[in-house]
């Protein structure tokens, strides 16, 4: 009868000395592990495993976000007639887009895969737990653009703003979408239970709703200071500068450089996180 042994726990018999008595002396040869997978592969994978998940509910979900900024906005313009004030609205507007997504569907997400065990399935891969938090954050963020640029278009023109740097997005977008998703995957991670990971996602858009649409000039000095905090106040700041006559693409690129150094915070908390609860 021939038997399977896997390689790495695989044994081999030595002849004995001469002269011995007795059994032979079993060595166990174990081979070594596989290299554990990197970063970016492992990053790449996830991230399409992810993409075809949500792939399913990339309709409803462009449209909620969509229509939720734009509505906003258009109720803004009975109140808001332009200047600095109309600026903030539809750079906070485009950015709730991605709020909507990454602090309150991400947190859902990690929260009901944290409850269902799901967690067990990533934990046996070999894969850096940093790419599972990245490749979801940047599945589900994906999903967040054509929303994000829809409302920055169209904001643009209900207030009568100019359209010529709206590429700006191209780095609002993912550093923002970055940020608050780092946050939203923590949220739902260190949640005990996934009704409050739900609660935490939905209190998170609603400080970025109005911590981010509403003009930092109308607000009390204390909640201010709450604004500072929003990891998406930064990517708020650089894109309704972007709509000036002559942007000072300094202070927008200074903007851009905290929303970044935000984003990688967030995401390691996020990565550790994940640890934390996959090892329970």
């Amino acid at each position: 009868m021939t038997s399977i042994i896997p390689a790495r726990t695989a044994t081999t018999r030595t002849r004995p000395a001469p002269g011995s008595s007795g059994p032979d002396p079993v060595c166990t040869v174990t081979a070594p592990l596989a290299p554990r997978a990197r970063l970016l592969p492992s990053l790449a994978a996830v991230y399409r495993a992810q993409l075809s998940r949500a792939r399913v509910a990339r309709i409803p979900l462009l449209f909620v976000a969509t229509f939720q900024s734009v509505g906003i906005m258009i109720l803004m313009r009975g109140v808001v007639d332009g200047g600095s004030e109309a600026r903030a609205v539809v750079a906070g507007s485009s950015v709730l887009v991605v709020a909507f997504v990454a602090l309150n569907l991400l947190a859902q997400y990690f929260g009901q895969l944290r409850a269902s065990g799901g967690l067990d399935h990533y934990a046996t891969l070999p894969v850096p737990p940093a790419a599972v938090v990245l490749g979801a954050a940047a599945a589900y963020a994906s999903f967040t653009v054509p929303g994000a640029v829809f409302t920055a278009i169209t904001g643009s023109v209900l207030f009568q703003l100019p359209m010529t740097h709206l590429w700006v997005l191209v780095a609002v977008v993912p550093l923002s979408g970055a940020a608050l998703a780092g946050l939203g995957a923590a949220l739902g991670l260190l949640a005990p239970r996934p009704e409050l990971a739900t609660l935490l996602g939905q209190l998170g858009m609603s400080a970025a709703l109005l911590l981010g649409v509403l003009p930092a000039e109308r607000l009390p000095e204390p909640v201010g200071w709450a604004r500072d905090l929003l990891p998406s106040t930064y990517g708020v700041e650089a894109l309704a500068r972007s709509f000036d006559a002559r942007p000072d693409w300094g202070i927008i690129a200074f903007f851009l450089a905290i929303c970044a150094a935000v984003g990688v915070l967030s995401l390691a908390v996020a990565t550790w996180a994940y640890r934390r609860a996959a090892v329970r």
